[in-house]
């Protein structure tokens, strides 16, 4: 049985989610809508409500639209002043989704505060190693074009460690996950510098095409 609302729902899908229509490949409906799933998967491993995991893992890139370097504080923001979450959510419970909206974010500084901002923080990373390179590549081709073929590939490289590594700042939050044993494959990946490079070629060419 679907535990949301079909009226928030309906709000949902008709007002939220299309925002995501604009961002960059990698934000795009397809993301937000595996946050989602992931989210509901996780809220009703860890008993959170599944309503307010729901709204959370919809509004959480929305900030995107004040651009990526505070993306995480403008989706708070854009909670807090959505009105219409009144219809179905507490001031409170708006507050803990606002919150947990500003935690996702894997570079932030802080552990998430509450359940909630786990949740959305491990939903937000699914670690498939392949897609993984192909969005590191994709990022790179639609905010630093001047760079040429091997510009791109050791700024792959470089991102990868940086995020991904055995010391980068991705975190986990649920160590049993299927996402830390992935990342631990995908760990594996970039310790294979000849396996990212024949991946990162492979897109290269269909990028071209």
């Amino acid at each position: 049985m679907n535990p949301i609302r079909q009226d928030l729902q309906v709000y949902i899908e008709r007002e939220i989610l299309p925002r995501y229509d604009s961002f960059d490949a990698a934000h795009q409906r397809d993301h937000v809508e595996m946050v989602i799933r992931q989210s509901l998967e996780l809220a009703e491993q860890t008993g959170a409500d599944a309503e307010m995991s729901y709204v959370i893992a919809a509004y959480h890139d929305t900030g995107l639209c004040e651009g990526r370097e505070r993306h995480h504080l403008v989706s708070g923001r854009i909670i807090r002043a959505d009105r219409n979450l009144l219809r179905w959510f507490l001031p409170e419970q708006i507050e803990t989704m606002a919150c947990a909206a500003e935690d996702h974010r894997a570079s932030a500084d802080h552990a998430p505060r509450t359940l909630y901002g786990r949740i959305v923080a491990e939903a937000d990373r699914f670690i498939d190693p392949v897609t993984i390179v192909r969005r590191t590549v994709q990022f790179g081709l639609e905010h630093y074009p001047e760079l040429d073929k091997e510009g791109h590939y050791e700024r792959t490289i470089q991102h990868l460690h940086e995020k991904y590594g055995h010391n980068g700042y991705l975190k986990l939050w649920f160590p049993d996950s299927p996402n830390a044993r992935r990342l631990e494959q995908l760990r594996q990946m970039i310790d294979d510098e000849p396996q990212i490079r024949r991946i990162f070629d492979e897109y290269w060419i269909g990028h071209l095409a």
